[in-house]
Order: C-alpha cells, then structure tokens, then sequence
C-alpha cells in the first residue's frame, strides 16, 4: 500500500487546479521528491513547527497544508530561522510538503464549499466568480480527400477538446465553390474558372489559447491556398452553481434569527479563543447566507450587493466594518481564520483516500495563534444595548 509524492501531487492539483490560484499566491510542491515513495499523507491547515514535528512522528511522508510555508518571500532558509528549522525538520525527517491555498479556496468542492455546508447551507454561487477559460467555436471547410489528416492535425494543435474527451467534431457535407484569379495557385481548378466540389464543414470547440496553434495547423495541413473558416468567441456558459471563485452563497432550510444563527456558527466550527462575533441586530431574521473563508474583508462591498441577510468570515476590522453596515451592508459574523478552514482537511484528506492506497492522517493540533480570551467581570451580554447605541450613532 504506497504511492509516491508525484502521485499525490497530481491528485490533489485535479481537485484543486493550480490555475484557480490567485496571481500572488503560491501553491504546489514546496519540498520533496517527486519519486519518493508515500503510505502515509497528512493534513493540517498551517505548517507550524509543532505540526512539521508531528507529522515526522506520524511516520508520514507528505504533510498537505492550506497557508504555503514561503507564500511571503525569505533569504534564508537555514536551520536557526523559524521557516527554515520547520523545512529542516520535514526534509530530515522525509515528509515532503504540499500546499493548497487559494485554488482550494475557489475549487469544487473547496474550503468555502466545507464552510458553506458546516453552517447549514447549500453551496451555491461564488461571491466572485473566477470567469472560465475563454473558448472559440470553429468552422473549418476541407475537401472531403483532404478531411482526415487536416482533422487529425487540427485535434494534435489541442482542437475539439471537452471535458474529458477529445477529438470532439461535427461535420456537415456539402459543395464548396470558388473562382481562382490572376496571381492564384489553385490546389483544385483553373485560374478564370469557377470552381465546385464537395467539401465537408467540420465545427469543433477549442480554448482561446490554443486560437495560434489551431490556426498555424490549420494554414499548414489544408490543401487550400486560403482555407475557408470562422471562429466565433463563446461566451461563459457555467451555471452559477457550478462556478469556480471565492467565497460562496446558500439559504438556510428555515430563517432564524441572527442571534440563533451566530450561537449556531459557533456550534459548528472548531471552538478557539477568538470564539465568533457578530455585527447586526441580533433579533434580526436571516436565512440567505455568504461566506468566506479566511479573511473576507475585501469582499465586503460585493457583498452589499447580493442581497444576503448575513455574511460569515473571518478576520475583520473595526473600520472597515463600521463603513460597510454605514453603507447598509447586511449582518456580518467574524470567525477566527483557523475555525473557518481548518475542516477542510478532512475533505483533502477524502481526496486523497480516494485516489491513493494511502493512510491519511488529520493533524488536529490548533495553530489559531490566539490562546486566550477574556471578558471583563461580571461582563453580560450587551448584545441589545450595543445595537441600540449604533443605532442611534448611525
């Protein structure tokens, strides 16, 4: 029972594809042979020191994080500084890491998609879709002698691909005609003269990128002096609920208020020190939810938009807060980063059991950095009276 690293790698970037990541991300194979052998994968949201340690007493070979461990540029690497000691443990150790960050984020399933469903909804739209890659509509007329290697060429430049299938065309026979003039070399008919014979239109998709090489194919294979063609821009077709991007959008089964709906926010994700807070009238009834994984203040002015009752994510500021329910933004919950992604080890970990004959182990160690939380004595909940005094502020 074991696989290799390059093995893994493969599966988890077809879960979560590298080009879902945002430019100034980092994702993929941090350390580790490609060729190493793996039976035992573990997951943890950050690659803390204590979680390198783990994961070398795990007996583990790879460890899969969510935070890349060099996401922010370093000079060094050595053992005394605190990313280097973690990657000198993990080599020392032959666990090669792995990080999902971002493209995890906006995959599906993906982290938002984990947190969507703990708090009870549906996983619908993204907040921000990623737009899917651009695709043409050809129509490439051959003489029908001619059909099979232009084809056979055109599939080769990466025409006709969908999904996961390949080769893709729908011809249509019928009769071409032209009149070649001065200065033309016909490959069929006479200068002056018209010119008909049978031709069949073959129509395929293709991504936009491969536009170039589809063209040079064609241009070199076709028997024809000026090949007859169009190509027609598609637009993006994906459902909604089917779109890859960051963050999600969903309904509660039955409303309930904002007051319920944090206690029950709370319930679900793993406890920490930061514990969850809330922005909003707190007898208010919600039911249409966003949210965000890991910090989501950038997407506040989206969400103003999209006419959800509440919008749940992690690591807000007072201003930007305080602006954005000015404006008339919905309710807001704030999370602890760590609470809001951490479950979605569990779901890289289903990827892998799936594809590999591997053991997976979920390092449950809490790398939230908060460790305590205080209230002053005696403290009640003012829940009503903070409401009331920013209501009266606004």
């Amino acid at each position: 029972m074991s696989s290799t690293v390059g093995e893994i790698r493969t599966l988890l970037e077809k879960a979560y594809p590298p080009a879902l990541a945002e430019s100034w991300d980092k994702v993929g194979l941090i350390c580790g042979d490609p060729a190493e052998p793996v039976d035992t994968v573990a997951f943890a949201l950050d690659c803390t020191q204590e979680v390198a340690e783990r994961a070398v007493a795990l007996g583990a070979q790879m460890l899969v994080v969510h935070h890349p461990l060099l996401l922010r540029g370093v000079h060094s690497v050595a053992a005394d500084t605190p990313k280097g000691r973690v990657l000198h443990t993990l080599i020392r150790g032959g666990v090669a890491l792995f990080a999902a960050h971002t493209n995890a984020d906006s995959a599906r399933p993906g982290v938002n998609d984990k947190l969507a469903e703990l708090v009870g909804i549906t996983p619908g739209a993204p907040i921000v879709a990623q737009p899917a890659p651009a695709k043409d509509h050809w129509g490439v007329h051959i003489p029908a002698e001619a059909v099979e290697s232009v084809k056979s060429a055109l599939f080769s430049a990466g025409a006709g691909e969908i999904g996961d299938y390949r080769e893709c065309s729908f011809d249509i026979d019928g009769t071409g005609q032209f009149r070649p003039v001065e200065g033309a070399n016909p490959a069929e008919g006479s200068v002056g003269e018209l010119h008909r014979g049978p031709e069949v239109r073959v129509e395929f998709v293709a991504a936009r990128r491969r536009r170039a090489a589809i063209l040079s194919a064609l241009r070199y294979t076709h028997p024809y002096e000026e090949p007859a063609f169009d190509i027609v821009a598609l637009e993006d077709d994906t459902p909604a609920d089917q779109a890859t991007g960051l963050g999600r959008i969903g309904e509660l089964p039955e409303p309930m208020t904002l007051r319920e709906f944090t206690q029950h926010v709370a319930d679900v994700l793993p406890e920490t020190a930061w514990g969850v807070r809330c922005a909003g009238d707190p007898e208010q009834i919600v039911q249409r939810v966003a949210v965000s994984s890991g910090a989501g203040d950038s997407f506040l002015d989206a969400v103003r938009g999209l006419g959800v009752d509440v919008y749940v994510t992690s690591d807000l500021r007072h201003h930007p807060v305080d602006e954005y329910l000015r404006a008339g933004g919905p309710a807001v919950i704030d999370t602890a980063h760590w609470a809001s992604e951490f479950p979605w080890t569990s779901q890289a970990a289903e990827v892998v059991a799936a594809g590999a004959e591997v053991r997976t182990e979920i390092i449950d160690i809490r790398t939230d950095p908060w460790t305590l939380g205080a209230r002053r004595s005696g403290a009640q909940d003012r829940s009503s009276e903070g409401q009331e005094k920013n209501s009266w502020d606004s």
